[in-house]
């Protein structure tokens, strides 16, 4: 049979490197790949104060890099720490930048790199390819085995008591990527568990995305899952594992080059309320969310979710509505054994609150048209009433 290919694109970072202990040698790297010696290290307080950066650090100054930390990244950054952080690359003559942390760390490395590069206002860049300018270089060194942020080219910032906006454009693909999965060894067992669903809800949603889906997000989904399905559990009960920790922070970065093509959907729309109300992490959320909205979409999921039980759950037979149900029951157990809060009252959302969040859902309008299957408020709050 041939078949044929309805036209797609996928756009990536340049380059990335899987090497465990690669911090340690992040100079002689950067020396290599890049002219600049001026370096700022994006990052926060509690891995600068625990000495994760210190080999990093050693590394890059032994090289020739004049190097400058900023680490007062939060969780959920607001605007103000995007402008503190470019004050202080400004103020040191930056000319390189280093994202090395979580998701949040990242994202403010990517809009960072811009508006040293770029005079347009940050005001300006926020929706979908709305940023004009260009960066200096950027290269990205996750932490956690979660966000993807590292190969994407979207950075979420709160901009208001509870909102948040999102800068989508090519810009924000960094240069050079460093997997070493080293650094994610002594991640809390909680943290590892929400980080991990969190990237499986990535590959899920990129899987299952009504545009953009093509060949190869469904690829590097599949892969995603097939790292991650059996390694989770292993890297909650034993942080140290190494197999298990490089599986993770793999298939989480396949995850997100996957859900950056194929944009996510339904889950992040109801999780994204749940972080600004109540600054919940974002892979908690996801987490929370996720066993709702699987079931919500298997009335036109379900092919694919058999596909994906193929992946996490295989030798469930030919019926397709068998394995779609296998798929989903076998993301139930990856979460009830995780450890990860499993209802939105194990995290004190109050249940008053629930028509309020359903409300601010209906504002993530461009990540519900992803949805395989249409969502009104209606749908959002019986959604949320399921998770609690």
């Amino acid at each position: 049979m041939t078949q044929t290919f309805a036209p797609f694109s996928f756009d990536t970072p340049g380059s990335l490197l899987v090497e465990w202990g690669g911090a340690a040698r992040l100079g002689e790297l950067l020396r290599d790949w890049f002219a600049q010696r001026s370096l700022l290290i994006v990052t926060d307080r509690f891995l600068h104060e625990n000495g994760l950066l210190a080999p990093a650090m050693a590394s890059l100054t032994a090289a020739g890099f004049t190097v400058t930390v900023f680490d007062d990244v939060v969780a959920d950054p607001p605007e103000h720490v995007v402008t503190s952080c470019v004050a202080r690359g400004q103020g040191a003559g930056a000319d390189i930048v280093l994202g090395l942390g979580g998701g949040s760390s990242m994202d403010i490395a990517k809009i960072t790199a811009l508006l040293l590069g770029s005079d347009q206002p940050l005001s300006e860049m926020y929706g979908i390819n709305k940023v004009a300018g260009n960066r200096v270089p950027l290269v990205q060194v996750p932490t956690t085995a979660g966000t993807g942020s590292e190969v994407t080219n979207i950075t979420i910032l709160t901009t208001g008591e509870t909102t948040k906006l999102g800068i989508v454009a090519p810009q924000l693909y960094a240069d050079r990527v460093l997997l070493d999965a080293e650094l994610t060894v002594g991640l809390p067992r909680e943290q590892t568990a929400a980080t991990g669903i969190d990237a499986m809800v990535h590959a899920i949603e990129a899987y299952t995305s009504r545009h953009r889906k093509n060949p190869l997000s469904d690829a590097f989904a599949r892969e995603a899952l097939r790292l991650m399905a059996p390694n989770l559990l292993t890297a909650c009960t034993d942080g140290s594992n190494r197999a298990a920790r490089e599986a993770m922070l793999l298939g989480s970065n396949l995850a997100g080059q996957a859900f950056s093509n194929s944009p996510v959907a339904a889950v992040h729309a109801l999780a994204y309320p749940l972080g600004g109300h109540y600054h919940l992490p974002h892979g908690l959320t996801n987490a929370l969310m996720l066993r709702p909205v699987l079931r919500f979409n298997m009335t036109a999921a379900a092919p694919l979710y058999a596909q994906l039980a193929d992946v996490v759950a295989p030798g469930r037979g030919a019926d397709t509505q068998a394995r779609s149900a296998a798929f989903v029951a076998a993301m139930q157990d990856l979460m009830e054994r995780s450890g990860a809060p499993l209802r939105l009252r194990d995290v004190d959302v109050p249940r008053d609150d629930l028509p309020m969040l359903a409300r601010d859902a209906m504002l993530q309008s461009r990540l519900l048209v992803n949805n395989p299957v249409d969502v009104t408020q209606a749908d959002a709050l019986r959604l949320y009433e399921e998770a609690y």
